[in-house]
């Protein structure tokens, strides 16, 4: 399953070069993994409430070309299962005008209780039924 969050660069975004500043991206990926989620039935705010949080300890981000002020994008999110606790989220940042690939990352994560002990909630098992390992 792939789902996809539209985007449009703004100016403030970018650094002196006239380019999207890394640290930006990481935004774009996020909000795409939280409506993702959201998408899906997973309440990312409901889980902390209740004392469950979903944390990322890993991010491998390719760098591919620079996305500049009112570029178009979109970012893909596609979720994979590693292990009985750890899961994946494959993101693409693809410019729209010509489907040029931007960005490829792969962000890893797991939910952690109240005891700072990882597991991982049913409602992001039911994300992975396609690959599950559980």
């Amino acid at each position: 399953m792939t789902f996809k969050v539209d985007f449009k660069v703004r100016h403030y975004e970018c650094d002196l070069q006239g380019i999207v500043n890394n640290s930006v991206y990481f935004n774009y990926l996020e909000h795409a993994r939280h409506e993702f989620l959201f998408a899906n039935g997973v309440d990312f705010a409901l889980l902390a409430k209740q004392k469950v949080n979903l944390v990322v300890i890993r991010s491998e981000v390719d760098y591919k070309h620079s996305l500049v002020p009112e570029d178009e994008f979109y970012v893909s999110v596609k979720p994979v299962r590693l292990s009985r606790l750890k899961f994946a989220f494959e993101q693409t940042i693809v410019r729209k005008h010509d489907q040029q690939v931007m960005l490829k990352a792969k962000v890893i994560g797991t939910a952690v209780n109240e005891k700072g002990r990882p597991f991982l909630p049913p409602e992001m098992q039911t994300l992975f039924n396609n690959n599950d390992l559980s």
